[in-house]
């Protein structure tokens, strides 16, 4: 940037003597003079100039790079906050699950010898229903922490289950057609997943619609998902619209992966989020 500055003030002095020599040699002086003056002060424009444009490509350089950083990082705080849930249920499932299984079997021993009194059967009758409120919030936790089924049963499978279930308990209706198959290797599955659940519950929170609408097509080169619904929509025409946290959140998941995540909508007319993502070689 200084040197750039340099350059263009040598140059200046330079052309001011040369313009300056000629005018004078010509007996006009005063030309000459306001001459070098004008040409002085827009070479000084210049440079200014050029110093503004190195300043704000170095500006925009630094940006770049920082939006490169914190999206790595948004990144790895993801795939890092998926390892944690997916130890936190394997635990919960492998230890708390067997201290309950364990506690269930003994309960059962013990019903089995106690006869009288009837209170004390009562007891340990509602003992035994707490005990199986406990198991069942368990296998919940685990299922909401590391889906059984995108596990055994692979993406499609599990994204269709969650929908209809999903949709079900909310009063919606929904509609899924699912085009295609393959095997989708794990990061990605787990990434597809997580969209379309936080992509469904902000339907449900926000959207205030009757019916949801999922395509889901496995083509040879690439995958495309559109998740729409038929709620109050959102105005992306307004100059004031930004991402929602989210939405952004969905955005980055499908952009760490090489993808694109897009959003149709208008006020009235619900909301459409479109995924597109190449398909990786190891899907088959």
């Amino acid at each position: 940037m200084r040197a750039s500055a340099l350059i263009a003030a040598s140059v200046a002095s330079v052309a001011i003597g040369v313009l300056g020599f000629w005018a004078a040699g010509a007996g006009r002086v005063a030309l000459a003079q306001l001459s070098v003056a004008v040409l002085a002060i827009a070479l000084i424009v210049v440079c200014a100039s050029l110093v503004r444009l190195a300043t704000l490509a170095a500006t925009r350089t630094r940006l770049e790079r920082s939006h490169a950083e914190l999206s790595e990082l948004a990144t790895h705080l993801l795939q890092l906050a998926e390892r944690e849930k997916s130890e936190i249920a394997r635990k919960l499932h492998d230890e708390l699950g067997g201290l309950l299984t364990a506690a269930k079997m003994d309960l059962s021993w013990l019903q089995g010898r106690v006869l009288e009194p009837a209170l004390m059967q009562q007891r340990l009758q509602q003992l035994g229903g707490v005990l199986d409120e406990a198991m069942d919030v368990k296998r919940r936790v685990v299922e909401e922490l590391r889906p059984s089924l995108l596990e055994h049963f692979g993406l499609q499978t599990a994204l269709r289950t969650y929908l209809e279930t999903a949709c079900r308990e909310a009063g919606l209706e929904c509609d899924v057609a699912i085009l295609g198959g393959g095997l989708i290797p794990k990061d990605q599955a787990i990434a597809l997943f997580r969209v379309i659940e936080e992509a469904l519950d902000n339907v449900i929170r926000h959207a205030k619609a009757r019916a949801v609408r999922m395509r889901f097509a496995c083509e040879t080169q690439r995958y495309l998902i559109e998740l729409s619904d038929d709620g109050v929509g959102m105005d992306l025409s307004n100059e004031s619209f930004h991402w929602p946290h989210g939405l952004a959140a969905m955005r980055q998941r499908v952009s760490a992966l090489g993808g694109q995540l897009t959003l149709d909508s208008a006020p009235g007319r619900g909301l459409a989020v479109r995924i597109e993502l190449a398909r990786s070689p190891l899907s088959g």
